[in-house]
């Protein structure tokens, strides 16, 4: 039997580890299966627990105000290693490109357990765009004994990178698992969504907007929010932009500036993950900087505008699912109303195959811990 720690610390590694805790927990005869949280994140972390009832094993609790990527990388390092020295783990699970995963990748290793990295290769070959992921992600890789790449070319990618074939598995993205999940385990009466539900016309078409990356903080930001007051001014009789507000105070701000006193634009707390692919299941379309958006709503078919100059998810670009419109107001506003108004444009974009799996991700990923060969998933 092997020892297996799933190390997590924001929301979004939560909910694309959540299928794979699962699943794992299930095989008790294969694998003595813990989960380990840093709380990088805390209540939008345990917000995700909650919704998928999962439990932690070891809660490293380090979030703090303020806190900065030097004091939280020492402090994962450092918290960590009674963990690894306790349970002593076969393999050790990270996801992504978070502070904690490339932490915790780093602190297995000095610690002599191996490293599977879900969510492997992606790249942007900008270290600051996304800052600090990018070189997250890349150190991680580095690190990592197996790599579960989700789409060929993010194999390709390791595979230039001198990475061992053999340790290399395309997998599929567990996000599409997580959400298949996700949509059967939707309570419509729940507070939160009751709450959307008065307040949103579902009978307009729904703009659903995310936005929260560093690299569009100030500029960035008043663009966007300029076009986002365009697209509701100029449609205001059967579109509602609906935009749940990062609490971070470089997007507060401006989205508060501008948007606050347009009716059809209804600006809201965050979500919790419930309620969230809920809305995007509701909405037409979703303008968003996030990586994980860019993944999911494609299965939802869901056209996507990426508020980036550059993604690590080509694949979404290539395959017609997503459209990169940067900060460019302009842009934002042509390609939306696009989609608003030419039917064509809008099934075209909607029906495209997603090219991040078919929700058996995290099916492929154990049977590869059982046997550590490589899967090839097309």
């Amino acid at each position: 039997m092997k020892n297996i720690l799933l190390v997590i610390g924001t929301r979004p590694e939560a909910i694309k580890m959540a299928p794979l805790i699962i699943k794992l927990k299930n095989q008790h005869q294969f694998f003595n299966t813990k989960v380990c949280l840093t709380a990088q994140h805390r209540q939008m972390l345990d917000q995700v627990l909650d919704f998928f009832e999962i439990k932690a094993d070891y809660d490293l609790d380090l979030m703090k105000p303020n806190q900065n990527l030097h004091t939280l990388t020492s402090d994962i390092i450092t918290a960590i290693k009674p963990v690894y020295d306790e349970f002593k783990p076969d393999w050790v699970l990270v996801h992504g490109d978070t502070t904690t995963s490339t932490a915790a990748a780093l602190a297995a290793f000095y610690s002599g357990a191996k490293v599977a990295h879900v969510e492997a290769g992606l790249r942007t070959f900008n270290k600051l765009a996304p800052f600090p992921e990018e070189m997250n992600r890349s150190i991680t890789g580095r690190i990592a004994d197996l790599h579960f790449a989700p789409t060929k070319a993010s194999k390709q990618n390791l595979l230039n990178e001198a990475v061992a074939k053999e340790t290399i598995s395309i997998t599929g993205n567990t996000v599409i698992d997580a959400l298949k999940l996700g949509i059967t385990k939707v309570n419509e009466q729940s507070n939160e969504i009751v709450n959307l539900k008065s307040i949103i016309n579902l009978n307009k078409k729904i703009i659903l907007v995310t936005g929260h990356r560093r690299e569009n903080f100030g500029d960035g930001f008043e663009n966007i929010c300029k076009a986002l007051k365009v697209i509701a001014e100029n449609n205001f009789d059967d579109v509602e932009i609906i935009y749940p507000v990062h609490l971070n105070p470089n997007v507060q701000n401006p989205v508060n500036k501008f948007l606050s006193n347009q009716p059809n634009i209804k600006l809201i707390q965050p979500l919790n993950y419930e309620s969230f692919i809920w809305l995007m299941n509701k909405s037409y379309l979703i303008i968003t900087d996030s990586g994980g958006v860019q993944e999911e709503a494609p299965s939802l078919g869901k056209p996507v505008l990426v508020m980036r100059d550059v993604t690590e998810r080509p694949e979404a670009v290539d395959a017609g699912t997503v459209l990169l419109v940067g900060t460019d107001t302009q842009k934002i506003i042509t390609e939306t109303e696009q989609l608003l108004h030419d039917d064509n444009a809008y099934t075209l974009m909607s029906n495209k195959h997603n090219p991040y799996g078919d929700g058996l991700a995290c099916d492929r990923i154990i049977s590869i811990l059982k046997e550590e060969i490589v899967i090839e998933y097309e």
